[in-house]
């Protein structure tokens, strides 16, 4: 994936392929995070409150929301960058 690129600089034909990327990305961010509280309500439901049953799947809710949340505007960004490219 690009990494502080200009997107500017790439073709039409590139930048669809990075947003098909990225939204393939986003989707498996969202099965994860989903998976992520899945196992967070069946350990709270089974085990109890305990250190491993909460912290972890938080940590990981968040780690993916992050990076989900730059895929975003990385993706917001490409959308730009088509739209100029199609008026012209």
């Amino acid at each position: 994936m690009l990494q502080n690129k200009d997107f500017a600089e790439l073709t039409l034909e590139e930048l669809l392929i990075e947003e098909k990327k990225l939204k393939k990305n986003q989707t498996i961010a969202a099965v994860l995070i989903g998976v992520a509280i899945g196992i967070l309500v069946y350990g709270v439901a089974t085990k109890g409150f305990g250190f491993l049953h909460i912290f972890l799947p938080l940590a990981l809710i968040y780690v993916f929301y992050k990076d989900s949340e730059k895929n975003k505007e990385k993706l917001r960004q490409i959308r730009i960058e088509i739209n100029a490219k199609n008026i012209d």
